[in-house]
Protein backbone atom coordinates (compact mmCIF):
# COMPACT_ATOMS: atom_id res chain seq x y z
CA UNK A 1 0.00 0.00 0.00
CA UNK A 2 1.46 3.61 -0.46
CA UNK A 3 2.25 5.86 2.63
CA UNK A 4 -0.97 8.09 1.80
CA UNK A 5 -3.07 4.85 2.54
CA UNK A 6 -0.74 4.47 5.65
CA UNK A 7 -1.29 7.73 7.19
CA UNK A 8 -4.80 7.90 6.15
CA UNK A 9 -4.99 4.03 8.46
CA UNK A 10 -3.07 5.97 11.45
CA UNK A 11 -6.06 8.94 11.20
CA UNK A 12 -8.91 6.28 11.29
CA UNK A 13 -7.08 4.97 14.68
CA UNK A 14 -6.89 8.74 15.93
CA UNK A 15 -10.59 9.11 14.88
CA UNK A 16 -11.70 5.06 16.26
CA UNK A 17 -9.87 5.99 19.88
CA UNK A 18 -11.43 9.57 20.05
CA UNK A 19 -15.15 9.14 19.15
CA UNK A 20 -14.90 5.39 20.77
CA UNK A 21 -16.22 3.66 17.82
CA UNK A 22 -13.28 0.78 18.80
CA UNK A 23 -14.49 -1.26 16.40
CA UNK A 24 -12.47 0.35 13.77
CA UNK A 25 -9.39 -1.06 15.11
CA UNK A 26 -9.69 -4.86 13.91
CA UNK A 27 -9.31 -2.91 10.42
CA UNK A 28 -6.40 -0.70 11.69
CA UNK A 29 -4.48 -3.55 13.23
CA UNK A 30 -3.48 -6.70 11.26
CA UNK A 31 -4.67 -9.72 13.10
CA UNK A 32 -1.21 -10.47 14.04
CA UNK A 33 -0.03 -7.28 15.04
CA UNK A 34 3.17 -7.00 17.17
CA UNK A 35 2.59 -4.38 20.08
CA UNK A 36 6.53 -4.17 21.46
CA UNK A 37 4.62 -2.06 24.33
CA UNK A 38 1.51 -3.25 25.49
CA UNK A 39 -0.23 -1.96 28.49
CA UNK A 40 -0.67 -4.62 31.57
CA UNK A 41 -2.24 -7.27 31.31
CA UNK A 42 -2.88 -6.60 27.48
CA UNK A 43 -3.70 -9.72 25.14
CA UNK A 44 -2.51 -9.81 21.57
CA UNK A 45 -3.92 -8.63 18.25
CA UNK A 46 -6.62 -5.62 17.45
CA UNK A 47 -8.51 -7.38 20.77
CA UNK A 48 -6.24 -5.80 22.86
CA UNK A 49 -6.15 -2.36 21.61
CA UNK A 50 -9.78 -2.30 21.88
CA UNK A 51 -9.50 -3.59 25.58
CA UNK A 52 -7.15 -1.19 26.36
CA UNK A 53 -8.68 1.83 24.83
CA UNK A 54 -12.32 0.61 26.17
CA UNK A 55 -10.65 1.09 29.91
CA UNK A 56 -8.78 3.90 28.95
CA UNK A 57 -11.84 6.05 27.80
CA UNK A 58 -13.90 4.78 31.06
CA UNK A 59 -11.51 6.15 32.79
CA UNK A 60 -11.26 9.46 30.27
CA UNK A 61 -14.63 9.66 29.02
CA UNK A 62 -13.63 12.95 27.17
CA UNK A 63 -10.38 11.16 26.28
CA UNK A 64 -9.01 13.63 23.08
CA UNK A 65 -5.84 12.01 21.22
CA UNK A 66 -4.33 15.02 18.90
CA UNK A 67 -1.33 14.22 16.53
CA UNK A 68 1.36 16.92 16.54
CA UNK A 69 3.84 15.95 14.43
CA UNK A 70 3.75 13.03 11.66
CA UNK A 71 6.28 11.63 9.51
CA UNK A 72 6.08 8.71 7.18
CA UNK A 73 8.20 6.46 4.44
CA UNK A 74 6.44 3.82 2.38
CA UNK A 75 6.17 1.11 5.45
CA UNK A 76 6.07 3.36 8.52
CA UNK A 77 4.29 6.39 10.16
CA UNK A 78 5.92 7.70 13.14
CA UNK A 79 3.53 10.39 15.66
CA UNK A 80 4.07 12.50 18.25
CA UNK A 81 0.64 13.25 19.98
CA UNK A 82 -0.90 14.38 23.07
CA UNK A 83 -3.57 13.15 25.35
CA UNK A 84 -6.07 15.35 27.18
CA UNK A 85 -9.00 13.70 29.10
CA UNK A 86 -10.73 14.57 32.83
CA UNK A 87 -10.62 11.19 35.06
CA UNK A 88 -13.79 10.15 35.63
CA UNK A 89 -13.31 6.71 36.71
CA UNK A 90 -10.80 4.00 38.04
CA UNK A 91 -7.46 4.58 35.98
CA UNK A 92 -4.70 2.26 37.16
CA UNK A 93 -6.60 1.78 40.73
CA UNK A 94 -7.20 5.27 41.06
CA UNK A 95 -10.60 6.72 41.52
CA UNK A 96 -12.06 9.14 39.79
CA UNK A 97 -10.53 12.86 40.61
CA UNK A 98 -12.11 14.68 38.00
CA UNK A 99 -9.01 16.35 37.39
CA UNK A 100 -7.93 16.86 33.87
CA UNK A 101 -4.80 15.51 32.23
CA UNK A 102 -2.25 16.22 29.73
CA UNK A 103 0.48 14.00 28.17
CA UNK A 104 2.43 13.50 25.41
CA UNK A 105 3.35 10.34 23.79
CA UNK A 106 5.21 8.99 20.46
CA UNK A 107 4.17 6.03 18.31
CA UNK A 108 6.15 4.43 15.40
CA UNK A 109 3.97 1.80 13.25
CA UNK A 110 4.91 -0.46 10.64
CA UNK A 111 2.25 -1.39 8.10
CA UNK A 112 1.82 -4.02 5.46
CA UNK A 113 -1.34 -3.94 3.41
CA UNK A 114 -2.67 -0.92 4.81
CA UNK A 115 -2.40 -2.55 8.22
CA UNK A 116 -0.38 -2.14 11.29
CA UNK A 117 1.47 -5.00 11.63
CA UNK A 118 4.09 -3.87 14.36
CA UNK A 119 4.15 -1.13 16.42
CA UNK A 120 6.14 0.60 19.02
CA UNK A 121 4.89 3.36 21.42
CA UNK A 122 5.53 5.51 25.19
CA UNK A 123 3.24 7.29 26.66
CA UNK A 124 4.08 9.72 30.02
CA UNK A 125 2.23 7.15 32.10
CA UNK A 126 4.23 8.81 35.35
CA UNK A 127 2.98 12.22 34.04
CA UNK A 128 -0.89 11.25 33.99
CA UNK A 129 -0.39 9.67 37.94
CA UNK A 130 1.04 12.38 38.46
CA UNK A 131 -1.52 15.22 37.58
CA UNK A 132 -4.05 12.76 39.07
CA UNK A 133 -2.23 13.68 42.85
CA UNK A 134 -0.88 9.90 42.91
CA UNK A 135 3.35 10.02 43.81
CA UNK A 136 4.19 6.07 42.50
CA UNK A 137 7.31 6.90 43.36
CA UNK A 138 6.95 7.71 47.15
CA UNK A 139 3.85 5.82 48.05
Amino acid sequence: MSQQANIAATQRLGEAVNSGNLEILREVFAPTVIDRDPAPDQEPGPAGFIHFFTGFRAAFPDLSISVEQLVADDDNVAIAYTVTGTHQGDFLGIPATGRPIKARGVQIARFENGQIVERWGSSDQLGILQQLGANPLNP
